[in-house]
C-alpha cells in the first residue's frame, strides 16, 4: 500500500516507552493507560478527576445497557437532592457511623469580599449543617414517606443517575475518588420475601451485564457481616479478577429490612387493615467500572475494550499520496464508512491531515476494536486490510508474531459482511480470556502455610477458603496477610472442588462453607 504524504508531514515520533509495562509497575501502567488513552485526568479539586470525552463515551455506553436492564425490570428513574440534612443522615444510627468519615459538610451559604479578600460570610451559617450525599438512602425515605401509604402503592422501584461525593484521603482514577458518579437504586416491598427476592434479582442484573457486557467474569456472593454496607442486614456483591491478581468489588445490592422506613416513619395499610412498615433495597455501580475495564483487559499498548463497550468500534484510515490517489481512496472510504454504519457499527473514517502511523498508534492506545486500512492496492485488488486490537495469544508466541496475526486481507464483500461477526468474536474471546486468566490464578486452599505460599510466593489471586471465624479473627487475618473475605459465594457458583465441608483456616473450626479470600482494589 502506498504511503500517505497528507502536506508532506513526516511521520509522528511515536514513543511506545510512555506506557509503562505491567510487569514493571502495574499501579503506574493503569494510570498510564488512562492517561494515554484520554479516559480521565486529575483535576484543580484535590481528589476529584474530569473524565475526558473518550472515558465519558464509555461510561454513556454502560448507563444505556444497565438502563435498559433496569427499566426490563420495572423501574423508574428519579432524581434527589445533592443535599441531605444532617438530621436525615443521624436517623440511621449505623448508616451515619459508617459514612461518619467520608462526608463533606455544607456550614454556610454565602460569600463576602472584607478589604479585597473574598471569605465565607460568618452571618450565613446554615440553621442545620448538609451533607453532600455519599449515598441517598435517607433522603429519598424521607419522600418515601409522601409517596407510600397503602399496599396498592408497593413495589415502588426507583432508580437514580447521579454523582455522590465521599471523601477519599488516598485516590486513583476511577478506582477511587472523592466524586464519582453511579447509579444507586431504592426499592420498598410489602413484605421481606419481596425485598430479598429483589436484592438477589439486581445482583444478577449487575452480574449479567458485567459477564455479556464488560466480558468480566465474576463472582456472585454475600459481605462478609463486617464488610456490609452500613444500615444494611445482608449485602450481596459481585467481584472481579484484575489482571494483577487483586479483587475489584465491581457492584453490590443491598438488602436494608426495615431500618430506614423505620427510622424515616415510613408506614402503610397492609391488605389485613394494619399499618406496617415497608421492607427496603439498595443497590449500585458506578464509574469505578471502567477501572475494572481497564485492569482486566488492557495491554502495555494501551486500552483494551470489549465491542459492546467501544465508543468506535471500527475506525478507517485511508492512505494515499498525491491528489490522485486521495480522491479515489477517500471515495472508497467513505463508501465502507457508509456500509458499515447501516449496520449499526459504530465507525469512524480518520481522516486528519496526520501520518498514518501516528492514527495507527492513536487508535490503538484508544481500544478501537478493529482498524481498516484503505490504499490504492486495496481497491485494485478488491480488499480490505483489517487489524485487530487483540488476538487470543498462543503461548510462547513473540509480540512480532502476534501482531502478524493481528492484520489480515479479505475480499470486501466478504470483509464488511462479517465485521458484526467478528465484533461479536471478539466480545466472546475476552470474557474466555478473562475467565482464563482467573482460573490460573484461583487456588482452594486448606492450611495457612499454602495461603501465604500463593501470596507471598505466587503472586496471590483468588483464594477458597474454610471460614468460620469472627469480624476480630476476619482483622487479624487482614492485617497479617493484607487480604479480605471478598464475598461468601452463593451456591450456585461455588467451583465443585470447593464444595464440602471443612475446617476454617485460620481457627480450625469446623466451616460450612468456603468464602473467597483476595488482596483488593
Amino acid at each position: 500500500m502506498a504511503k500517505q504524504q497528507q502536506g508532506g508531514q513526516k511521520a509522528q515520533d511515536v514513543n511506545k516507552e510512555s506506557i509503562t509495562p505491567r510487569v514493571k509497575d502495574y499501579a503506574q501502567w493503569y494510570l498510564d493507560v488512562v492517561k494515554q488513552a484520554e479516559l480521565a485526568e486529575h483535576s484543580g479539586v484535590k481528589g476529584c478527576m474530569v473524565i475526558r470525552p473518550h472515558g465519558y463515551a464509555i461510561w454513556e455506553k454502560m448507563q444505556r445497557e444497565l438502563d435498559d436492564r433496569f427499566k426490563a425490570t420495572g423501574h423508574v428513574n428519579a432524581y434527589f437532592p445533592l443535599f441531605i440534612p444532617l438530621s436525615y443522615l443521624a436517623k440511621e444510627e449505623k448508616h451515619a457511623a459508617g459514612f461518619a468519615k467520608e462526608c463533606a459538610v455544607v456550614t454556610h451559604h454565602r460569600l463576602k469580599t472584607i478589604d479585597g479578600e473574598v471569605q465565607v460570610d460568618p452571618e450565613s451559617k446554615l440553621e442545620e449543617p448538609l451533607i453532600v450525599r455519599p449515598t441517598s438512602e435517607t433522603i429519598i425515605w424521607a419522600q418515601y414517606k409522601n409517596w407510600i401509604q397503602s399496599y396498592r402503592d408497593l413495589p415502588l422501584l426507583i432508580n437514580q443517575w447521579a454523582n455522590v461525593c465521599r471523601w477519599e484521603m488516598r485516590t486513583r482514577l476511577f478506582l477511587r475518588t472523592a466524586e464519582f458518579l453511579w447509579q444507586e437504586g431504592h426499592t420498598a416491598h410489602a413484605t421481606e420475601p419481596e425485598a430479598i427476592e429483589e436484592t438477589h434479582r439486581m445482583l444478577g442484573v449487575y452480574a449479567d451485564f458485567a459477564e455479556k457486557v464488560m466480558a468480566v467474569p465474576v463472582v456472585q456472593g454475600a459481605k462478609s457481616p463486617g464488610e456490609r454496607f452500613p444500615g444494611a442486614l445482608e449485602s450481596l456483591c459481585i467481584e472481579a479478577m484484575m489482571q494483577d491478581g487483586k479483587a475489584l468489588q465491581a457492584g453490590t445490592s443491598h438488602y436494608l429490612g426495615q431500618n430506614f422506613s423505620k427510622s424515616a416513619d415510613v408506614k402503610f395499610l397492609s391488605k389485613e387493615g394494619k399499618l406496617e412498615f415497608p421492607y427496603a433495597t439498595s443497590w449500585g455501580v458506578s464509574t469505578r467500572l471502567i477501572g475494572a475495564l481497564i485492569m482486566t483487559h488492557s495491554d502495555d499498548a494501551g486500552l483494551v475494550l470489549p465491542p459492546k463497550l467501544a465508543p468506535i468500534q471500527a475506525v478507517i484510515v485511508p492512505i494515499f499520496k498525491g491528489d490522485d490517489e486521495k480522491v479515489r481512496v477517500m471515495q472508497e472510504a467513505e463508501a465502507v464508512f457508509a456500509e458499515l454504519k447501516s449496520q449499526g457499527i459504530a465507525v469512524k473514517l480518520d481522516d486528519r491531515d496526520l501520518h498514518p502511523g501516528a492514527k495507527y498508534y492513536e487508535w490503538e492506545m484508544k481500544g478501537v476494536c478493529v482498524r481498516i486500512e484503505i490504499g490504492p492496492k486495496d481497491i485494485e485488488k478488491g480488499s480490505l486490510c483489517l487489524v485487530r486490537r487483540f488476538v487470543v495469544e498462543h503461548e510462547g508466541e513473540s509480540e512480532q508474531d502476534l501482531r502478524k496475526r493481528k492484520k489480515t486481507f479479505a475480499p470486501r464483500a466478504e470483509a464488511l459482511a462479517g465485521m458484526r461477526a467478528l465484533l461479536d468474536e471478539m466480545q466472546q474471546q475476552l470474557f474466555e480470556r478473562a475467565k482464563t486468566a482467573r482460573a490460573r490464578r484461583t487456588r482452594v486452599i486448606d492450611d495457612l502455610a499454602d495461603f501465604e505460599r500463593f501470596y507471598k510466593e505466587e503472586g496471590g489471586g483468588f483464594a477458597w477458603v474454610h471460614w468460620a471465624g469472627s469480624p476480630e479473627d476476619e482483622d487479624a487475618m487482614a492485617k497479617k496477610y493484607e487480604t479480605s473475605i471478598r464475598c461468601i459465594p452463593l451456591a450456585d457458583q461455588i467451583p465443585e472442588a470447593a464444595r464440602g465441608e471443612g475446617k476454617c483456616i485460620y481457627t480450625g473450626k469446623p466451616s460450612a462453607q468456603r468464602v473467597v479470600m483476595a488482596k483488593s482494589y
